[in-house]
C-alpha cells in the first residue's frame, strides 16, 4: 500500500530535494476506479471515460478507439524496437503495467505520415530524426556503460543518457547529424503528445476529458468541481505550497 506522504513537505517538490528528483510515484494511492498508468495516481476515484455517454457519438468514437489493443509496429523496425519502448518508457514515467501504450501511437503517428507539418530548418525529416536518436541512444548506451543496446542498460543509467540528450551534451556517432537538444524537444513532442492524448492518462491527471457538446460551466475559484470531477487524494495545491516553501 502507499504510504500517506504530506504534500505540505518539501521531500515531493523536486527543486527543493538535495537530488534534485521526484519520489518514485508508487507513494500515490492506487487507482480504485478506471485505469491509470501503473494503477496509480491523484484521483484514485476518477475515470474519465464515465462521462463517455454525454460527449457526442464523433467525439466518443475517437477517444474509445485510443483504448483499441494496439498492432505491431510499422513504422519502425524489430531491431528499433525494443530501443523505442525503452525510451518511451523512460520518457514518461513508465515502468509497470499497465502503460499507455506511447510507442505504438507514435509509431502509428510515423506509419500514417501524419507528421506536424514544420520542422526545425537544419534537422532532418521526423522520421529520420527518429531513427538516428535511436541509434544514437545505442551507441551511447555501448560507449558510456558496455551496453548491447540502450534497453540493456539498468535504470539508472537509461536516465543518464536521456538527461544527457536531453540537455544536448551526447555527441558522436549518429548524434553528429544532429542538433540533439531539437532532436530531443522532436522525439518529446511526439511522446507527450501520444501519452496526453490517452484516457489513462487523464485518470491520472483528473482531466475532465472533452467539454463538448457539454461544456465547462463551473470556472470559479480553485476547488470547484464539475459535477463529474472527482477529489484528489489531497487538496493540497501544489503551486501554493512551492510558494510557501521557497520563501
Amino acid at each position: 500500500m502507499a504510504d500517506k506522504r504530506d504534500l505540505r513537505a518539501p521531500d515531493h517538490l523536486p527543486n527543493l530535494r538535495p537530488d534534485g528528483q521526484p519520489p518514485h510515484p508508487s507513494w500515490l494511492p492506487r487507482q480504485r476506479v478506471g485505469i491509470t498508468p501503473q494503477m496509480i495516481g491523484r484521483y484514485p476515484d476518477y475515470d474519465v471515460l464515465e462521462n463517455a455517454d454525454r460527449w457526442d457519438q464523433a467525439t466518443r468514437e475517437v477517444v474509445t478507439k485510443r483504448l483499441d489493443t494496439p498492432g505491431p509496429l510499422r513504422f519502425f523496425t524489430a531491431e528499433e524496437e525494443p530501443t523505442l519502448r525503452a525510451f518511451c518508457d523512460v520518457a514518461t514515467a513508465q515502468d509497470a503495467d499497465p502503460r499507455v501504450p506511447v510507442a505504438e501511437m507514435v509509431d502509428d503517428k510515423l506509419a500514417a505520415g501524419r507528421l506536424d507539418g514544420y520542422r526545425y530548418a537544419n534537422m532532418p525529416r521526423d522520421p529520420d530524426t527518429w531513427r538516428l536518436v535511436l541509434r544514437g541512444l545505442d551507441e551511447a548506451a555501448a560507449r558510456r556503460y558496455g551496453c548491447d543496446m540502450f534497453p540493456a542498460c539498468d535504470a539508472s543509467s537509461q536516465e543518464a543518457i536521456v538527461a544527457a540528450l536531453a540537455d544536448g551534451s551526447l555527441s558522436g556517432g549518429a548524434w553528429d547529424g544532429l542538433d540533439v537538444s531539437r532532436a530531443f524537444s522532436v522525439c518529446m513532442r511526439a511522446i507527450l503528445e501520444a501519452f496526453y492524448s490517452h484516457p489513462w492518462a487523464w485518470n491520472e491527471i483528473g482531466y475532465g476529458g472533452p467539454a463538448y457538446p457539454e461544456g465547462y460551466m463551473r470556472l470559479g475559484p480553485l476547488g470547484v468541481r464539475e459535477p463529474h470531477e472527482r477529489p484528489g487524494a489531497t487538496a493540497e495545491d501544489p503551486v501554493r505550497v512551492a510558494g510557501e516553501l521557497g520563501s
